[in-house]
């Protein structure tokens, strides 16, 4: 593939983490680590300058819970085999920026609250595994 003279190539963002490992890194360090990550990050957002730091931890839950790879695209250019990871996302910064500074803030707290209580009960595991990793969503309107 070509744009403009250079030759760029497009992986998809998918690297395997096998599923044992996955298990073990929740039952061992995920689940308490994920806790203490979503207090920083909350902790950070409610500053103005520790928003962004905040904002880019919350996007990383789903990998400290579980592992799990982001979604997206990583790019490299073909010539000086620079690469750069994309991000998946559809909704436009300025949707984001209103949608977070309405809802976002406190609407995230309250569901990571939940998730990680459902977390810690053998029925409620896979809802709460599965509203943490979509807590970005639920944030910023972030593809998770």
């Amino acid at each position: 593939m070509t744009t403009d003279s250079v030759t760029m190539k497009m992986k998809e963002n998918n690297p395997e983490t096998p599923f044992l490992l996955r298990v073990i890194w929740f039952f061992v360090f995920g689940w308490e680590l994920t806790g203490i990550w979503i207090l920083v990050a909350w902790a950070l957002n409610a500053s103005i300058i520790g928003l962004p730091l905040g904002l880019w931890m919350i996007d990383r839950v789903p990998q400290v819970l579980t592992l799990k790879a982001r979604p997206g695209v990583m790019v490299t250019d073909m010539k000086d085999g620079r690469s750069q990871f994309l991000p998946a996302t559809n909704a436009p910064f300025l949707i984001r920026a209103v949608y977070f500074v309405l809802f976002g803030w406190w609407f995230s707290l309250l569901w990571a609250f939940l998730a990680y209580l459902l977390c810690a009960t053998i029925i409620g595991l896979p809802l709460g595994v599965m509203m943490l990793n979509g807590l970005p969503a639920v944030t910023t309107l972030a593809n998770s």
